[in-house]
């Protein structure tokens, strides 16, 4: 078509570019309860999926895209409802999230391959039914075995992320053999719902027995009223949980997390952006095995850091952003060996870049509800992922496509062409510079919260030594 490097990548926005209209639903967050915005993006979500089985269906002329609000209802309803466990909580939804567009095409390659307009209307009722179900709310009796559900989440979808992966790398498939996997995909899918279900039922004995036992249920409330005052006098108060959205971004230590956020959202959407550009370039034969590994070590690095940060934190009160720096540091290490071509560098290259933003991903929205609370969560969650859009538009549309086209050669059909290691290889060793300028900051912050993730700490020691001595 005659397109440039940089105009290819102009196309490439379109993904990125809707989730700068996050903002809304952040906005929408502070004002209605995330019930009213899951049931608002159930309606959205509704009305978008229909329009597109309408669409593809040829029974209306294509329209414009729709912004969806369901995104930020979760995030703030499962945070909400799981104050204590948030970092396996945020590592879960995005792991899950990350999922579910591989999961959704082998689906539709294998169940409505010749009815695409089929899958879209499934899709479209399915997504509104499951918005409907009311979120099931913890409680300190279930404290303990939180970690062990989690646990459970992260495990099945780790098994689910190789499938997908070996699924990919074995080559084309057959109808059956498809459709065979798709069955494997669901029964693992239908598992996870034995978590609630099971703590439904669990929920529904202890009810029933505190109903046919009033004198117990007396004593345990005792009990309760007892403990909890016994924590609130021996705890401090919750730490930073009231910020206004306003306040906030009127703090140094927002800014400094919304910019090491965007040099590392920056640096990684350049590769996953251009992956398969840039195996084509240096003569890879298959590049969608690049992108099976980005988005498997992705999964794994979003899950993973929520678990691994959670644990240090509690354990020895480590701050959660020196997993960022830690990460910062990898990329900026795997941009340099892409840079000097070394061999299977993009393979390496690609598992770290997926690994790592990952981690950034899940690490930076946990760590803005631990510094300022959840009273505006959702509204700061928005304002910080604008950082997506933001660098998918600076550097892997104008930047990387103007440094490409500066070393392509220009075609007869008006295009350009580059082949070889030395094509992207200035756009690596700005992205390592990045990653360095990233790195810094993310040192400074987890510096900066070194005393807020002490407190928390404490805070945990406290609320155990209380449990312990009411149990005796």
């Amino acid at each position: 078509m005659g397109l440039t490097e940089l105009e290819l990548n102009t196309l490439s926005l379109a993904k990125d570019f809707g989730k700068a209209f996050g903002i809304l639903a952040g906005i929408a967050s502070v004002h209605v309860s995330p019930a009213v915005l899951l049931i608002i993006g159930a309606i959205e979500g509704l009305i978008g999926y229909g329009v597109q089985w309408l669409i593809v269906s040829q029974r209306i002329e294509p329209l414009k895209c729709w912004q969806d609000m369901t995104n930020t209802a979760i995030l703030v309803t499962c945070i909400t409802n799981f104050p204590n466990h948030r970092g396996p909580v945020t590592g879960i939804l995005k792991g899950y999230l990350r999922l579910s567009t591989p999961i959704v095409t082998v689906f539709c390659l294998a169940l409505f391959n010749k009815e695409p307009a089929g899958y879209l209307l499934m899709f479209t009722v399915a997504s509104f039914s499951v918005c409907l179900f009311r979120p099931m709310k913890s409680n300190a009796a279930e404290e303990k075995s939180h970690t062990r559900y989690f646990a459970i989440f992260y495990v099945v979808a780790t098994v689910i992320a190789l499938l997908l992966l070996i699924f990919d790398v074995t080559g084309e498939h057959g109808n059956t053999q498809s459709q065979v996997f798709c069955i494997i995909l669901l029964i693992l899918l239908t598992f996870l719902l034995s978590v609630p279900v099971h703590i439904a039922i669990q929920n529904l004995i202890i009810s029933n027995k505190k109903t046919l036992d009033p004198e117990a249920f007396t004593t345990v409330v005792k009990e309760d009223e007892k403990g909890a005052s016994t924590v609130a006098e021996k705890t401090p108060p919750v730490i930073r949980e009231e910020h206004r959205a306003t306040d906030v971004l009127m703090t140094m230590d927002f800014w400094i997390l919304f910019m090491s956020f965007f040099f590392g959202v920056a640096a990684a959407l350049v590769v996953q952006t251009n992956m398969i550009q840039m195996g084509l370039e240096i003569g890879y034969a298959d590049v969608s095995k690049l992108i099976s590994l980005t988005n498997m070590w992705g999964i794994l690095g979003r899950g993973g850091s929520g678990l691994i940060s959670e644990y240090f934190m509690k354990k020895v009160g480590t701050p959660r952003l020196v997993w960022n720096a830690a990460s910062q540091i990898l990329i900026a290490v795997s941009y340099v060996l892409m840079a000097i071509a070394m061999p299977g560098s993009l393979y390496i290259g690609s598992i770290i870049v997926g690994i790592c933003y990952g981690v950034r991903l899940t690490i930076t929205i946990t760590s803005a509800s631990e510094m300022f609370g959840l009273k505006h969560y959702g509204l700061i969650y928005n304002i910080i992922i604008l950082n997506v859009p933001l660098g998918s538009i600076l550097f892997s549309d104008l930047l990387a496509g103007f440094l490409y086209d500066a070393e392509a050669t220009a075609t007869a059909g008006g295009g350009n062409i580059c082949i070889g290691a030395h094509c992207h290889r200035l756009v690596f060793i700005v992205m390592a510079i990045m990653c360095v300028v990233g790195f810094v900051l993310d040192v400074w912050l987890a510096i900066r919260t070194k005393a807020l993730y002490s407190k928390i700490y404490t805070n945990q020691k406290a609320k155990k030594s209380v449990a312990v001595s009411n149990s005796r």
